[in-house]
């Protein structure tokens, strides 16, 4: 009889714990998710989609599943977008730069020479500013969960090194296309030439352009050094990636789903920093081991060309609201103290 009331007790007790356990896993329903990047599968980017799909499988108990869609098969970063507002797709990540024809606040991330160094970019990105832009994308249909880490971006060209700001005279020099990037090497003397991204190794091979400016992890893995012999470590823009969902699906969700794929997206930022980080180190050693010349932009030098974009950076300040602009510059000055 005893054994049989402890058995009984037992149970209840089990069935107490297990009981908001079950109320949790109610919460969440099988769910597939496509992920759209644009970047290949072996690639910073690649790494970082596969470990934030395995920590969405892990915290949902196998219920909610990713689908990570690399290499652009679901079209350039602007075509994902579309498609996420309209519904069509879950999620994506990809450049913030793509994102100012949407909000245009986020061409704040575009300014020349913001950050010193990725400690400043990690806490105004993470911090209050950070979300401040991130939230200004929920109006348009898409909500900002984490910016993950593309790098600074760095020049290279085959004509001379750019050891000072007169160095950019004339060199022919690849750009986004993205009016910021344009107008900031225009004002620091070079010939911009927008170009697609797909067309710049060949360019730089005919010489159609003299140079072109990308984080370490892009100038090895494009095979740069092969058609350019100068790299100059001149850091003039960070480049911040963005996991953004369709704002039509997410609120669909509930709060717990929510949760799993906001605490994901996250850890898998703080992954993928890592990662990228790691990888440009590399990467700027392999440059160099592969015959690339290479130097640092004096300080002094980053100031002159700072001076010299006033004008583009009060054109951002314009664009984004002076408030945003003042806030951003205070909280880099507190930084920097």
């Amino acid at each position: 009889m005893k054994f049989v009331r402890r058995t009984i007790l037992a149970a209840a007790a089990t069935g107490a714990l297990l009981a908001p356990l079950a109320g949790f896993a109610a919460d969440i329903k099988p769910r597939l998710i496509r992920f759209g990047y644009g970047l290949v599968e072996n690639s910073n980017q690649g790494r970082a989609v596969k470990y934030f799909a395995e920590q969405v499988e892990k915290n949902s108990q196998g219920k909610m599943k990713v689908r990570a869609i690399g290499a652009a098969a679901l079209g350039p970063d602007t075509q994902m977008q579309q498609a996420l507002i309209g519904g069509a797709q879950e999620m994506m990540v990809g450049s913030t730069a793509t994102l100012v024809g949407i909000t245009k606040e986020m061409a704040l991330w575009d300014t020349p020479f913001l950050f010193n160094n990725a400690k400043e970019a990690d806490a105004v990105l993470d911090g209050p500013i950070g979300q401040k832009v991130m939230d200004k994308l929920q109006p348009k249909g898409l909500v900002g969960l984490a910016y993950w880490e593309n790098g600074f971006r760095n020049l290279t060209n085959s004509k001379r090194p750019v050891q000072k700001l007169e160095d950019l005279d004339g060199v022919k020099l690849r750009v986004m296309q993205n009016n910021v990037y344009l107008e900031s090497f225009k004002t620091l003397g070079a010939n911009a030439v927008p170009l697609p991204f797909s067309e710049l190794f060949s360019a730089l091979e005919t010489k159609t352009v003299d140079g072109q400016e990308n984080p370490y992890n892009t100038i090895l893995s494009s095979k740069f050094y092969e058609v350019q012999k100068y790299l100059t470590v001149s850091n003039h823009v960070y480049s911040p990636w963005i996991v953004t969902v369709s704002k039509k699906w997410w609120d669909g969700l509930s709060k717990d789903e929510q949760k799993i794929l906001s605490d994901a997206a996250k850890a898998a930022r703080d992954f993928e920093r890592k990662d990228t980080r790691e990888e440009g180190a590399k990467a700027l050693a392999d440059l160099k081991a592969k015959g690339m010349q290479v130097n640092e932009l004096p300080a002094a030098e980053a100031n002159r060309m700072r001076e010299k974009l006033s004008k583009v950076n009060a054109t951002i300040a314009a664009d984004v609201g002076q408030d945003l602009w003042k806030e951003t510059q205070d909280a880099l000055a507190k930084l920097r103290k």
